[in-house]
Protein backbone atom coordinates (compact mmCIF):
# COMPACT_ATOMS: atom_id res chain seq x y z
CA UNK A 1 0.00 0.00 0.00
CA UNK A 2 1.09 3.40 -0.61
CA UNK A 3 2.51 5.64 2.00
CA UNK A 4 0.97 9.24 1.82
CA UNK A 5 3.41 12.06 3.51
CA UNK A 6 1.92 15.21 5.01
CA UNK A 7 4.06 18.44 4.48
CA UNK A 8 3.96 21.93 5.88
CA UNK A 9 4.35 23.28 9.17
CA UNK A 10 1.17 24.69 10.55
CA UNK A 11 -0.72 23.36 7.76
CA UNK A 12 -4.00 20.86 8.22
CA UNK A 13 -2.64 17.72 8.01
CA UNK A 14 -5.57 15.51 7.38
CA UNK A 15 -5.94 13.71 3.99
CA UNK A 16 -7.40 11.21 2.34
CA UNK A 17 -6.00 8.79 3.41
CA UNK A 18 -6.80 9.70 6.94
CA UNK A 19 -10.35 9.69 6.38
CA UNK A 20 -11.36 12.02 8.91
CA UNK A 21 -15.15 12.12 8.51
CA UNK A 22 -17.26 15.65 9.72
CA UNK A 23 -20.12 14.39 11.70
CA UNK A 24 -19.91 15.06 15.17
CA UNK A 25 -20.38 11.78 17.75
CA UNK A 26 -19.66 11.34 21.25
CA UNK A 27 -17.28 9.68 23.13
CA UNK A 28 -18.03 5.33 23.00
CA UNK A 29 -18.01 4.09 26.97
CA UNK A 30 -16.74 0.07 26.79
CA UNK A 31 -19.29 -2.68 26.22
CA UNK A 32 -18.69 -6.65 26.89
CA UNK A 33 -16.15 -7.98 23.78
CA UNK A 34 -13.88 -10.92 23.88
CA UNK A 35 -10.65 -9.51 24.32
CA UNK A 36 -8.91 -13.29 24.49
CA UNK A 37 -8.24 -13.98 21.59
CA UNK A 38 -5.99 -10.84 20.23
CA UNK A 39 -5.13 -10.87 23.89
CA UNK A 40 -3.20 -14.56 23.49
CA UNK A 41 -2.05 -13.48 20.09
CA UNK A 42 -0.06 -10.12 21.26
CA UNK A 43 3.01 -12.12 22.65
CA UNK A 44 5.80 -10.18 25.09
CA UNK A 45 8.38 -12.20 22.74
CA UNK A 46 7.27 -10.91 19.61
CA UNK A 47 7.33 -7.07 21.35
CA UNK A 48 10.73 -8.23 22.16
CA UNK A 49 11.46 -8.99 18.49
CA UNK A 50 10.59 -5.72 17.61
CA UNK A 51 12.76 -4.00 20.43
CA UNK A 52 15.67 -6.01 18.56
CA UNK A 53 15.04 -4.69 15.56
CA UNK A 54 14.87 -0.75 17.04
CA UNK A 55 17.87 -1.50 19.23
CA UNK A 56 19.77 -2.56 15.86
CA UNK A 57 18.12 0.35 14.36
CA UNK A 58 20.55 2.66 16.93
CA UNK A 59 23.34 0.33 16.55
CA UNK A 60 23.83 1.61 12.91
CA UNK A 61 22.61 5.57 13.31
CA UNK A 62 25.49 6.08 16.52
CA UNK A 63 23.19 4.92 19.17
CA UNK A 64 20.17 6.88 18.87
CA UNK A 65 16.73 7.24 17.40
CA UNK A 66 16.01 10.56 18.78
CA UNK A 67 13.85 12.82 16.53
CA UNK A 68 15.50 14.30 13.76
CA UNK A 69 18.44 11.56 13.01
CA UNK A 70 18.91 9.16 10.90
CA UNK A 71 17.95 6.65 13.47
CA UNK A 72 14.42 7.80 14.20
CA UNK A 73 13.80 8.10 10.23
CA UNK A 74 15.02 4.02 10.13
CA UNK A 75 12.63 3.36 12.62
CA UNK A 76 9.40 5.22 11.45
CA UNK A 77 10.57 2.97 8.12
CA UNK A 78 10.74 -0.16 9.91
CA UNK A 79 7.06 0.27 11.62
CA UNK A 80 5.71 2.19 8.33
CA UNK A 81 6.56 -0.94 6.68
CA UNK A 82 4.75 -4.02 8.23
CA UNK A 83 2.12 -1.67 8.86
CA UNK A 84 1.43 -1.22 4.70
CA UNK A 85 2.11 -4.96 4.31
CA UNK A 86 -0.44 -5.51 6.61
CA UNK A 87 -2.88 -3.76 5.35
CA UNK A 88 -3.05 -0.64 7.16
CA UNK A 89 -3.62 3.11 5.66
CA UNK A 90 -0.30 4.80 6.41
CA UNK A 91 0.32 8.54 6.72
CA UNK A 92 3.66 9.96 7.36
CA UNK A 93 3.00 13.43 8.93
CA UNK A 94 6.09 15.71 8.52
CA UNK A 95 6.63 18.97 10.55
CA UNK A 96 9.65 21.11 12.20
CA UNK A 97 10.82 21.13 16.24
CA UNK A 98 13.32 23.06 17.43
CA UNK A 99 16.32 20.69 18.79
CA UNK A 100 18.00 20.72 22.02
CA UNK A 101 20.88 18.60 23.22
CA UNK A 102 24.19 19.42 25.60
CA UNK A 103 27.80 18.82 23.59
CA UNK A 104 29.83 18.34 27.06
CA UNK A 105 29.49 17.51 30.51
CA UNK A 106 27.82 20.99 32.45
CA UNK A 107 29.46 22.60 35.24
CA UNK A 108 28.17 23.92 38.71
CA UNK A 109 30.70 24.81 41.61
CA UNK A 110 30.83 27.13 44.48
CA UNK A 111 33.95 29.07 44.34
CA UNK A 112 33.65 30.64 47.92
CA UNK A 113 32.74 30.99 50.43
CA UNK A 114 32.75 26.65 50.73
CA UNK A 115 35.22 25.70 47.76
CA UNK A 116 31.96 22.91 46.24
CA UNK A 117 31.82 20.70 43.15
CA UNK A 118 28.42 20.00 42.18
CA UNK A 119 27.53 16.71 40.18
CA UNK A 120 25.88 16.77 37.36
CA UNK A 121 22.69 14.83 37.18
CA UNK A 122 22.91 14.33 40.16
CA UNK A 123 23.09 17.87 42.43
CA UNK A 124 22.29 20.01 39.59
CA UNK A 125 20.62 19.46 35.69
CA UNK A 126 21.15 21.48 32.86
CA UNK A 127 17.98 23.10 32.04
CA UNK A 128 16.33 22.20 28.33
CA UNK A 129 17.07 24.58 25.72
CA UNK A 130 19.58 26.55 28.24
CA UNK A 131 22.04 28.48 26.25
CA UNK A 132 25.34 28.03 26.30
CA UNK A 133 28.19 29.91 28.62
CA UNK A 134 31.06 29.92 30.76
CA UNK A 135 30.20 32.33 33.64
CA UNK A 136 32.56 32.92 37.34
CA UNK A 137 29.93 35.78 38.94
CA UNK A 138 28.48 36.96 42.54
CA UNK A 139 25.27 35.09 43.10
CA UNK A 140 22.21 37.16 43.81
CA UNK A 141 18.67 35.93 45.55
CA UNK A 142 15.74 36.98 43.77
CA UNK A 143 12.33 37.51 45.32
CA UNK A 144 12.64 33.63 47.40
CA UNK A 145 10.07 32.83 50.09
CA UNK A 146 12.22 30.69 52.94
CA UNK A 147 11.29 28.70 54.45
CA UNK A 148 9.13 28.07 51.82
CA UNK A 149 5.01 28.17 51.53
CA UNK A 150 2.46 25.44 52.84
CA UNK A 151 1.38 24.86 49.26
CA UNK A 152 3.00 24.68 46.31
CA UNK A 153 2.90 27.77 44.15
CA UNK A 154 4.23 29.94 46.66
CA UNK A 155 6.93 31.64 45.59
CA UNK A 156 6.76 34.05 42.70
CA UNK A 157 10.67 33.93 42.60
CA UNK A 158 11.64 36.00 39.39
CA UNK A 159 8.00 35.87 37.75
CA UNK A 160 7.91 39.68 37.50
CA UNK A 161 10.47 41.82 36.13
CA UNK A 162 9.94 43.79 39.41
CA UNK A 163 11.63 41.56 41.22
CA UNK A 164 15.00 42.26 39.76
CA UNK A 165 14.95 45.83 40.42
CA UNK A 166 18.00 45.91 42.70
CA UNK A 167 19.72 43.12 40.80
CA UNK A 168 23.36 43.75 39.76
CA UNK A 169 24.21 43.64 36.00
CA UNK A 170 26.99 40.87 35.85
CA UNK A 171 25.73 38.84 38.73
CA UNK A 172 23.83 35.04 38.55
CA UNK A 173 20.22 35.05 40.00
CA UNK A 174 19.38 32.28 42.51
CA UNK A 175 15.68 32.17 41.58
CA UNK A 176 13.33 29.50 43.59
CA UNK A 177 10.84 27.45 41.60
CA UNK A 178 6.86 28.77 42.19
CA UNK A 179 4.14 30.30 40.39
CA UNK A 180 5.12 31.03 36.84
CA UNK A 181 6.99 29.28 34.17
CA UNK A 182 10.85 28.95 33.95
CA UNK A 183 11.11 30.51 30.65
CA UNK A 184 9.80 33.66 32.68
CA UNK A 185 11.91 33.53 35.48
CA UNK A 186 14.73 33.28 32.97
CA UNK A 187 14.02 36.06 30.64
CA UNK A 188 13.54 38.20 33.12
CA UNK A 189 16.74 37.46 35.01
CA UNK A 190 18.46 37.62 31.61
CA UNK A 191 16.60 41.02 30.85
CA UNK A 192 18.13 42.26 34.15
CA UNK A 193 21.70 41.84 33.14
CA UNK A 194 21.89 38.14 34.58
CA UNK A 195 24.77 35.88 33.22
CA UNK A 196 23.41 33.09 34.31
CA UNK A 197 20.64 31.48 36.55
CA UNK A 198 20.17 28.50 39.12
CA UNK A 199 16.65 27.47 39.76
CA UNK A 200 15.79 25.12 43.23
CA UNK A 201 13.13 23.30 43.55
CA UNK A 202 10.60 24.96 45.83
CA UNK A 203 10.33 23.12 49.20
CA UNK A 204 7.13 21.64 50.36
CA UNK A 205 6.67 17.54 50.34
CA UNK A 206 7.29 16.72 46.18
CA UNK A 207 9.45 19.68 45.39
CA UNK A 208 12.74 19.02 47.07
CA UNK A 209 14.58 16.82 44.37
CA UNK A 210 16.66 18.34 41.92
CA UNK A 211 14.89 20.31 39.62
CA UNK A 212 15.18 18.75 35.84
CA UNK A 213 13.79 21.87 34.36
CA UNK A 214 12.57 23.17 30.79
CA UNK A 215 12.42 26.59 29.41
CA UNK A 216 10.65 25.35 26.10
CA UNK A 217 11.97 25.33 22.41
CA UNK A 218 10.80 29.06 22.20
CA UNK A 219 13.48 30.39 24.84
CA UNK A 220 16.19 31.76 23.36
CA UNK A 221 18.20 34.19 26.21
CA UNK A 222 22.36 32.98 26.12
CA UNK A 223 23.02 32.35 28.85
CA UNK A 224 23.85 28.96 31.09
CA UNK A 225 20.15 28.07 33.12
CA UNK A 226 20.13 25.25 35.50
CA UNK A 227 17.91 23.54 37.78
CA UNK A 228 19.21 22.19 41.25
CA UNK A 229 17.50 20.87 44.62
CA UNK A 230 15.61 22.66 47.46
CA UNK A 231 18.38 21.79 49.85
CA UNK A 232 21.02 22.99 47.39
CA UNK A 233 19.24 26.57 47.11
CA UNK A 234 18.30 26.77 50.68
CA UNK A 235 22.02 26.25 51.85
CA UNK A 236 23.02 28.78 48.82
CA UNK A 237 20.74 31.55 50.12
CA UNK A 238 21.85 31.19 54.03
CA UNK A 239 25.39 31.46 53.02
CA UNK A 240 24.45 34.52 50.78
CA UNK A 241 23.22 36.40 54.43
CA UNK A 242 26.18 36.24 55.61
CA UNK A 243 28.20 37.46 52.50
CA UNK A 244 29.28 37.31 49.52
CA UNK A 245 28.88 33.76 47.51
CA UNK A 246 30.84 33.09 44.01
CA UNK A 247 29.50 30.54 41.67
CA UNK A 248 30.87 29.44 38.45
CA UNK A 249 28.38 27.98 35.69
CA UNK A 250 29.53 26.01 32.42
CA UNK A 251 27.15 24.86 29.47
CA UNK A 252 28.18 24.18 25.70
CA UNK A 253 23.96 23.64 24.06
CA UNK A 254 23.29 23.22 21.22
CA UNK A 255 19.68 24.12 19.97
CA UNK A 256 19.01 23.50 16.38
CA UNK A 257 15.61 25.55 14.61
CA UNK A 258 13.36 23.86 11.85
CA UNK A 259 14.94 20.29 12.36
CA UNK A 260 12.09 17.92 9.86
CA UNK A 261 10.76 15.03 11.56
CA UNK A 262 7.79 13.22 11.74
CA UNK A 263 4.59 11.30 12.75
CA UNK A 264 3.44 7.85 11.91
CA UNK A 265 -0.49 7.58 11.55
CA UNK A 266 -1.80 4.01 10.74
CA UNK A 267 -5.83 3.60 10.43
CA UNK A 268 -7.72 0.63 10.15
CA UNK A 269 -9.22 0.42 6.46
CA UNK A 270 -13.18 -0.41 8.09
CA UNK A 271 -14.58 1.12 10.87
CA UNK A 272 -16.68 4.33 11.95
CA UNK A 273 -14.84 7.57 11.05
CA UNK A 274 -16.88 9.32 13.07
CA UNK A 275 -16.35 7.29 16.54
CA UNK A 276 -12.59 6.78 16.11
CA UNK A 277 -10.67 4.99 18.63
CA UNK A 278 -6.81 6.11 18.91
CA UNK A 279 -3.77 5.12 20.21
CA UNK A 280 -0.31 6.31 20.54
CA UNK A 281 2.89 5.96 21.90
CA UNK A 282 5.93 8.03 21.38
CA UNK A 283 8.72 6.29 18.99
CA UNK A 284 11.60 8.67 19.64
CA UNK A 285 14.37 7.94 22.25
CA UNK A 286 16.43 10.85 23.46
CA UNK A 287 19.61 12.09 22.03
CA UNK A 288 21.63 9.90 25.26
CA UNK A 289 20.52 6.27 24.12
CA UNK A 290 18.23 4.00 22.08
CA UNK A 291 15.19 4.31 24.03
CA UNK A 292 14.41 0.41 23.89
CA UNK A 293 12.01 1.30 27.49
CA UNK A 294 11.03 5.11 26.44
CA UNK A 295 9.55 4.81 24.17
CA UNK A 296 10.58 1.21 22.40
CA UNK A 297 8.38 -0.42 24.77
CA UNK A 298 5.12 1.21 23.85
CA UNK A 299 6.14 1.96 20.47
CA UNK A 300 6.53 -2.11 19.74
CA UNK A 301 3.51 -2.96 21.67
CA UNK A 302 1.31 -0.55 19.62
CA UNK A 303 2.75 -2.50 16.34
CA UNK A 304 2.58 -5.96 17.72
CA UNK A 305 -1.32 -4.96 18.75
CA UNK A 306 -1.92 -3.47 15.15
CA UNK A 307 -0.30 -6.46 13.16
CA UNK A 308 -2.10 -8.97 15.44
CA UNK A 309 -5.69 -7.38 14.77
CA UNK A 310 -4.81 -7.30 10.47
CA UNK A 311 -3.62 -11.28 11.07
CA UNK A 312 -7.01 -11.98 13.06
CA UNK A 313 -9.02 -10.66 10.63
CA UNK A 314 -10.64 -8.14 12.90
CA UNK A 315 -13.32 -5.37 11.19
CA UNK A 316 -13.42 -3.14 14.21
CA UNK A 317 -17.12 -1.24 14.48
CA UNK A 318 -15.02 2.29 14.95
CA UNK A 319 -12.20 3.19 13.28
CA UNK A 320 -8.88 2.33 15.16
CA UNK A 321 -6.18 5.11 14.44
CA UNK A 322 -2.71 3.99 15.90
CA UNK A 323 0.11 6.85 16.26
CA UNK A 324 3.74 6.64 17.18
CA UNK A 325 4.80 10.57 17.77
CA UNK A 326 7.97 12.19 16.97
CA UNK A 327 9.59 14.69 18.99
CA UNK A 328 8.13 13.99 22.41
CA UNK A 329 11.58 14.06 24.22
CA UNK A 330 11.76 17.91 22.64
CA UNK A 331 8.70 18.73 24.74
CA UNK A 332 5.82 16.73 23.10
CA UNK A 333 5.87 18.74 19.97
CA UNK A 334 4.72 15.69 17.32
CA UNK A 335 1.54 15.00 19.36
CA UNK A 336 0.44 18.91 20.07
CA UNK A 337 1.31 19.48 16.15
CA UNK A 338 -0.68 16.59 15.40
CA UNK A 339 -3.72 17.78 17.73
CA UNK A 340 -3.30 21.36 16.61
CA UNK A 341 -3.72 20.12 12.82
CA UNK A 342 -7.30 18.94 13.05
CA UNK A 343 -9.98 21.74 12.31
CA UNK A 344 -12.84 21.39 15.58
CA UNK A 345 -14.81 18.61 13.48
CA UNK A 346 -12.07 16.31 13.10
CA UNK A 347 -10.96 16.49 16.71
CA UNK A 348 -14.53 15.71 17.79
CA UNK A 349 -14.40 12.54 15.34
CA UNK A 350 -11.84 11.38 17.64
CA UNK A 351 -13.26 9.36 20.43
CA UNK A 352 -10.89 9.27 22.49
CA UNK A 353 -7.36 8.41 22.99
CA UNK A 354 -5.19 5.88 24.82
CA UNK A 355 -1.35 6.41 25.78
CA UNK A 356 1.04 3.98 25.92
CA UNK A 357 4.51 5.62 27.64
CA UNK A 358 7.07 2.88 29.31
CA UNK A 359 5.42 0.06 29.75
CA UNK A 360 8.22 -2.17 30.49
CA UNK A 361 9.89 -0.74 33.13
CA UNK A 362 12.41 -3.31 34.62
CA UNK A 363 11.26 -2.64 38.33
CA UNK A 364 7.91 -2.26 37.15
CA UNK A 365 4.97 -0.77 38.79
CA UNK A 366 1.13 -0.95 36.98
CA UNK A 367 -0.35 2.65 36.69
CA UNK A 368 -3.46 3.60 35.18
CA UNK A 369 -4.25 7.40 34.54
CA UNK A 370 -6.30 9.09 36.88
CA UNK A 371 -9.02 9.94 34.32
CA UNK A 372 -11.64 10.77 37.13
CA UNK A 373 -9.05 12.87 39.13
CA UNK A 374 -9.78 10.77 42.68
CA UNK A 375 -6.55 10.69 43.27
CA UNK A 376 -4.69 13.28 41.99
CA UNK A 377 -7.41 16.42 41.78
CA UNK A 378 -6.69 16.53 37.58
CA UNK A 379 -9.54 14.80 35.73
CA UNK A 380 -9.74 14.07 32.07
CA UNK A 381 -12.21 15.35 29.56
CA UNK A 382 -15.68 13.55 30.00
CA UNK A 383 -15.28 10.06 28.96
CA UNK A 384 -12.03 9.46 31.02
CA UNK A 385 -13.27 7.87 34.08
CA UNK A 386 -15.04 5.29 31.76
CA UNK A 387 -11.12 4.35 30.66
CA UNK A 388 -9.72 4.64 33.89
CA UNK A 389 -12.19 2.04 34.76
CA UNK A 390 -11.77 -0.27 31.85
CA UNK A 391 -8.36 -0.52 32.64
CA UNK A 392 -9.34 -1.15 36.42
CA UNK A 393 -11.86 -3.74 35.95
CA UNK A 394 -9.21 -6.11 33.50
CA UNK A 395 -6.93 -5.69 36.05
CA UNK A 396 -9.06 -6.54 38.86
CA UNK A 397 -9.86 -9.67 36.51
CA UNK A 398 -6.26 -10.69 36.60
CA UNK A 399 -5.94 -10.13 40.05
CA UNK A 400 -3.39 -7.87 39.53
CA UNK A 401 -3.14 -4.32 41.81
CA UNK A 402 -2.87 -1.23 39.90
CA UNK A 403 -2.30 2.06 41.15
CA UNK A 404 -3.52 5.54 39.53
CA UNK A 405 -0.89 8.31 38.23
CA UNK A 406 -1.76 11.50 37.51
CA UNK A 407 -2.60 13.54 34.13
CA UNK A 408 0.72 15.97 35.15
CA UNK A 409 1.83 16.65 31.31
CA UNK A 410 4.59 14.14 31.31
CA UNK A 411 3.47 12.56 27.95
CA UNK A 412 1.06 12.52 24.50
CA UNK A 413 -2.23 12.34 26.30
CA UNK A 414 -1.36 16.60 27.41
CA UNK A 415 -2.23 17.55 23.45
CA UNK A 416 -5.71 15.53 23.58
CA UNK A 417 -6.99 16.75 26.96
CA UNK A 418 -6.29 20.29 26.17
CA UNK A 419 -8.24 19.69 23.32
CA UNK A 420 -11.00 17.99 25.78
CA UNK A 421 -10.39 14.59 24.07
CA UNK A 422 -11.22 11.87 26.38
CA UNK A 423 -8.13 9.69 27.60
CA UNK A 424 -6.01 7.47 29.25
CA UNK A 425 -3.48 4.54 29.49
CA UNK A 426 -0.81 2.88 31.33
CA UNK A 427 2.97 3.75 32.45
CA UNK A 428 5.20 1.42 34.67
CA UNK A 429 7.19 4.20 36.50
CA UNK A 430 10.20 5.97 35.31
CA UNK A 431 12.88 8.11 37.44
CA UNK A 432 10.99 7.98 40.70
CA UNK A 433 12.37 5.65 43.86
CA UNK A 434 10.10 2.77 44.18
CA UNK A 435 8.94 1.63 47.67
CA UNK A 436 8.55 -1.31 49.97
CA UNK A 437 4.79 -1.03 49.41
CA UNK A 438 4.63 -0.95 45.76
CA UNK A 439 7.52 -4.05 45.89
CA UNK A 440 4.61 -6.02 48.09
CA UNK A 441 2.27 -5.33 45.19
CA UNK A 442 4.99 -5.87 42.17
CA UNK A 443 7.80 -7.89 43.34
CA UNK A 444 11.09 -6.29 42.49
CA UNK A 445 13.56 -3.92 44.28
CA UNK A 446 13.13 -1.20 46.80
CA UNK A 447 16.70 -0.64 47.53
CA UNK A 448 19.82 -2.12 46.35
CA UNK A 449 23.73 -2.11 48.41
CA UNK A 450 21.27 0.55 51.00
CA UNK A 451 20.19 3.03 48.01
CA UNK A 452 16.86 3.17 46.29
CA UNK A 453 15.81 1.71 42.98
CA UNK A 454 13.77 3.74 40.69
CA UNK A 455 11.10 2.31 38.42
CA UNK A 456 13.80 2.53 35.80
CA UNK A 457 18.00 2.75 36.72
CA UNK A 458 18.65 3.59 33.23
CA UNK A 459 15.86 6.45 32.44
CA UNK A 460 17.19 8.93 29.59
CA UNK A 461 20.66 7.02 29.67
CA UNK A 462 22.84 5.41 26.84
CA UNK A 463 21.82 1.70 29.01
CA UNK A 464 17.99 1.85 28.32
CA UNK A 465 18.73 -1.01 26.04
CA UNK A 466 18.92 -4.37 24.80
CA UNK A 467 22.27 -4.74 27.14
CA UNK A 468 22.35 -2.23 29.30
CA UNK A 469 25.05 -4.09 31.30
CA UNK A 470 27.13 -3.33 28.90
CA UNK A 471 26.08 -0.09 28.35
CA UNK A 472 27.14 1.52 31.51
CA UNK A 473 24.56 0.30 34.48
CA UNK A 474 25.42 -1.56 37.68
CA UNK A 475 25.66 -4.88 36.58
CA UNK A 476 25.13 -6.05 40.16
CA UNK A 477 21.73 -3.95 40.46
CA UNK A 478 20.26 -5.03 37.00
CA UNK A 479 21.62 -9.40 37.91
CA UNK A 480 19.56 -8.55 41.28
CA UNK A 481 16.56 -7.14 39.60
CA UNK A 482 16.58 -9.97 37.20
CA UNK A 483 17.15 -12.50 39.90
CA UNK A 484 13.74 -10.75 41.94
CA UNK A 485 12.07 -11.45 38.53
CA UNK A 486 12.78 -14.94 38.21
CA UNK A 487 14.93 -14.12 34.46
CA UNK A 488 11.87 -11.87 33.00
CA UNK A 489 14.70 -9.49 32.21
CA UNK A 490 16.18 -11.75 29.82
CA UNK A 491 16.04 -11.75 26.13
CA UNK A 492 18.03 -14.28 24.27
CA UNK A 493 20.05 -14.71 27.47
CA UNK A 494 20.96 -11.11 28.18
CA UNK A 495 19.89 -8.92 30.64
CA UNK A 496 18.01 -5.89 28.86
CA UNK A 497 16.55 -3.07 30.32
CA UNK A 498 12.66 -4.23 29.48
CA UNK A 499 10.76 -6.60 32.02
CA UNK A 500 9.07 -8.81 30.09
CA UNK A 501 6.74 -9.71 32.98
CA UNK A 502 5.38 -6.32 33.15
CA UNK A 503 5.20 -6.16 29.46
CA UNK A 504 2.83 -9.13 28.74
CA UNK A 505 0.71 -7.57 31.78
CA UNK A 506 0.53 -4.10 29.84
CA UNK A 507 0.53 -5.67 26.70
CA UNK A 508 -2.54 -7.93 27.58
CA UNK A 509 -4.18 -4.08 28.98
CA UNK A 510 -4.08 -2.24 26.07
CA UNK A 511 -4.97 -4.85 23.54
CA UNK A 512 -8.34 -5.06 25.87
CA UNK A 513 -8.86 -1.46 26.16
CA UNK A 514 -7.94 -1.04 22.05
CA UNK A 515 -10.30 -3.54 21.14
CA UNK A 516 -13.12 -2.77 23.87
CA UNK A 517 -13.59 0.33 22.40
CA UNK A 518 -12.74 -0.47 18.59
CA UNK A 519 -15.54 -3.09 18.44
CA UNK A 520 -18.44 -1.02 21.07
CA UNK A 521 -21.34 0.21 20.25
CA UNK A 522 -22.49 2.50 23.58
CA UNK A 523 -22.02 6.25 24.08
CA UNK A 524 -21.11 7.30 27.63
CA UNK A 525 -23.36 10.12 29.97
CA UNK A 526 -22.34 13.26 29.10
CA UNK A 527 -20.78 13.54 25.59
CA UNK A 528 -19.54 16.96 25.19
CA UNK A 529 -16.36 17.67 24.83
CA UNK A 530 -15.99 19.94 27.38
CA UNK A 531 -12.92 19.77 29.99
CA UNK A 532 -12.08 22.01 32.94
CA UNK A 533 -8.26 22.32 31.96
CA UNK A 534 -9.47 22.26 27.69
CA UNK A 535 -6.97 24.78 26.16
CA UNK A 536 -4.49 24.71 28.54
CA UNK A 537 -1.56 22.22 29.36
CA UNK A 538 -2.61 19.65 32.19
CA UNK A 539 0.01 19.70 34.54
CA UNK A 540 3.59 21.42 35.36
CA UNK A 541 5.14 19.13 33.23
CA UNK A 542 6.24 19.46 29.39
CA UNK A 543 7.06 15.78 28.48
CA UNK A 544 10.29 14.29 31.39
CA UNK A 545 11.28 18.17 32.08
CA UNK A 546 9.12 20.29 34.43
CA UNK A 547 7.77 23.80 32.31
CA UNK A 548 7.17 25.61 35.81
Amino acid sequence: MKRTHTIGVGAVAATAVIALATSTAPAIAAVPTDTSGLRAAVTADAIMDHLAELQAIADANDGTRASGTPGYDASIDYVAGLLEDAGYEVTVQDFLFNSFRELSEPEFDQVSPNPTVYAPNVDFITADYSGSGDVTAPLQAVDLVLPPGPEAGSSTSGCEPEDFADFVAGNIALVQRGTCDFSVKADNAFDAGAVGVIIFNEGQEGRTETLAATLGAEFADPIPVVGTSFEIGDELASLLEQGEVVVHLQTDTLIELDVPTSNLIAETPTGRDDRVVMAGAHLDSVAEGPGIEDNGTGSATLLEIALQMANLGIEPRNTVRFAWWGAEEAGLVGSQYYVDSLTKRQAKDISLYLNFDMIGSPNFGRFIYDGNGDAFGTSGPNGSAGIEGVFEDYFASQDLATEPTAFDGRSDYDAFISAGIPAGGLFTGAEDAKSEDQVALYGGLATYEGEPVSFDPCYHQACDSMDPIGDGADAGLYAALNDAYDGALEYEGVISNVNTLALEQMADAAAHAILTYAMSTSAVNGTAKASPVAGQHVGDRLGSHFRR
